[in-house]
């Protein structure tokens, strides 16, 4: 009874504030008039997500994956220094070539390419001297240049270093983005080996009026690890002081021929590929 009586009151609320008793049915078609039915979707086919254009053009590799592709631009290949002059004032470089290596004379100073570059793909190796000596940033020191606006050590530096057993400023061992970017790993091989950078270069852009409308950004392989996965630069690298912008179009490649006291490091096989 209990049960039942609820049930009646449950009933009679609904009814006082309007609620139908039963569930509404779909309004019926005028008579003579037949329900049409929607357009069925068309079908879909694998051809509607493939595209045929633009067709990328062909680059035949390289022998392995450190040798120049077909399109790349040979920067050194062991036998001459005929795309660099110097960074000071553009006369010929004066770096030694022996034996297929680029060795770095110091007292010559920076060399650059003569070409200018804005956004690339880049790749170069180098070696610390088995006998190297110093410690901290005396050891083994230099540095890539990834775009040099302007001369000495005007520019946007990938360092290089010894920085196998060799403590140093994070933001200042091989791999870094020197005084910016921290590498993400140490790849360092030990020094009498050859290393090898891989980079993507995306320069900065500008506007009309010298100000920075998009950063760069660089993103490195160091021996075949990922050190700077698409790295924003803050501007160009500075020894003492924060980093900042100076509007530039498009600039040389710069190796450096660091002051410190240590043996001279070497380089090789250095190759460049032009990027849209």
């Amino acid at each position: 009874m209990h049960i039942q009586f609820s049930r009646l009151l449950v009933f009679a609320i609904l009814f006082a504030v309007g609620v139908p008793l039963h569930a509404q049915q779909p309004a019926a078609a005028p008579q003579g008039v037949e329900r049409q039915a929607g357009p069925e979707p068309a079908a879909q086919k694998p051809e509607d997500t493939e595209l045929w254009e633009p067709v990328p053009k062909v680059v035949a590799p390289g022998a392995n994956n450190t040798a120049s592709p077909s399109d790349a631009i040979v920067l050194f290949d062991g036998k001459n220094l005929d795309e660099w002059v110097s960074a000071q004032d553009k006369a010929p470089a004066k770096w030694t070539v022996a034996d297929g290596v680029l060795t770095v004379n110091k007292a010559a100073g920076n060399i650059e390419t003569k070409r200018s570059f804005r956004n690339y793909q880049l790749h170069i190796e180098w070696k610390i001297p088995k006998n190297i000596t110093g410690t901290g940033q005396a050891r083994g020191n230099s540095g890539v240049f990834l775009a040099s606006p302007g001369p000495g050590d005007a520019g946007y530096e990938l360092q290089i270093l010894d920085s196998y057993n060799n403590k140093t400023y994070v933001n200042g061992q091989a791999g870094s983005i020197y005084k910016q970017g921290i590498p993400l790993a140490n790849a360092n091989r030990k020094p009498g080996e050859w290393q090898a950078y891989d980079v993507v270069w995306t320069a900065p852009i500008f506007n009309a009026d010298g100000s920075l409308k998009t950063p760069a950004y660089v993103t490195v392989f160091f021996n075949g690890v990922l050190v700077q996965n698409h790295f924003e630069l803050k501007g160009e690298t500075r020894y003492i002081g924060q980093p900042s912008y100076k509007q530039y179009d498009s600039a040389p490649i710069k190796l450096q021929a660091h002051g410190d006291p240590s043996e001279p490091i070497s380089f090789r096989n250095i190759w460049v590929r032009e990027l849209n």
